[in-house]
C-alpha cells in the first residue's frame, strides 16, 4: 500500500554521524529520518514502512545558527548505585555542562515522502493492509500523530499532510549526494550497526528501491 506525505518546517538537521561536534546537516532528509516522521504519524507492531522515494520541493540551502547544548550525560553507573541504594548525582548540571555549539542546518525544507508499508509477523488476525491504509489516510488529513515529527532535530518541528496531487513539483536539480546513512542495523543489540549508501538526486528525485546498501 502507498503512502505520500508531505512535510516541511523552518529547518532541519539530519546530522552526519562522521561530524560529531560541530553538527553538520546532509543535504537532503536521510530515508531512517523519513521513516522516524511515519511512525510518528502512525505506528503499529504489525506493519513497517518502507521509503521508495524522496522528493526534494524547495531549493537547498543551507545556513549556520549556534545552540545551547550539554557536553555530558547522567551515568549509568551512577543510577545503578543509587537503585542499589548508594549515593549519585541522576541529574545533570547545566550551568557547568552547558556549552555554544554551531551547526549547519537546512532552512525552509520541504518534501514529499512516497512509501509503502508491509505486514508484519506481530499484525493480528483481523489486520489488513486495507484497514492501515484508511487509519494512515484518516490520521493525515486530521492532522494526528503519535509524536509531533521533527526534522532531525526535536525543537525542528513539521508540518504534514497527504500529498494528493498527481504531479509532485520536485526541484530541477541533479546533484550527488555521497554516502549517506541509510538506518541502523539492530539486530545485534550488543553491537548496532550503522547502514550507509550512495544518494543520487535526479532532477529532485531521490529513488530508495534499488539501493546497495554497505557497512
Amino acid at each position: 500500500m502507498s503512502v505520500k506525505v508531505e512535510i516541511w518546517g523552518d529547518y532541519a538537521l539530519f546530522s552526519r554521524p562522521e561530524l560529531k561536534t560541530e553538527r553538520v546537516t546532509y543535504d537532503v532528509i536521510t530515508p531512517s529520518a523519513a521513516r522516524g516522521i511515519l511512525e510518528a504519524i502512525y505506528w503499529h507492531p504489525g506493519l513497517r514502512w518502507i521509503i521508495d522515494r524522496i522528493y526534494v520541493l524547495s531549493p537547498i540551502r543551507t545556513t549556520s545558527i549556534r545552540r545551547n547544548e550539554v557536553q555530558s550525560k547522567i551515568s549509568a553507573s551512577n543510577v545503578r548505585t543509587v537503585m542499589a541504594g548508594g549515593q549519585g548525582a541522576l541529574y545533570i548540571s547545566t550551568s557547568k555542562d552547558i556549552v555554544q555549539r554551531s551547526s549547519v542546518v537546512l532552512q525552509d525544507v520541504r518534501y514529499v515522502i512516497d512509501a509503502h508499508f508491509e505486514m508484519t509477523d506481530k499484525a493480528a488476525e483481523s489486520d489488513n493492509p486495507g484497514k492501515f491504509q484508511d487509519i494512515i489516510k484518516r490520521r493525515l488529513r486530521k492532522g494526528q500523530c503519535f509524536s509531533q515529527p521533527y526534522a532531525g532535530c526535536r525543537e525542528f518541528t513539521l508540518n504534514f499532510r497527504e500529498w494528493e496531487g498527481e504531479e509532485i513539483p520536485a526541484i530541477d536539480e541533479t546533484r550527488d549526494l555521497g554516502y549517506m546513512l541509510w538506518d541502523l542495523d539492530y539486530s545485534d543489540a550488543s553491537d548496532i550497526q550503522p547502514l550507509f549508501f550512495r544518494a543520487r538526486m535526479e532532477k529532485g528525485v531521490i529513488d530508495l528501491t534499488d539501493c546497495e546498501v554497505i557497512r
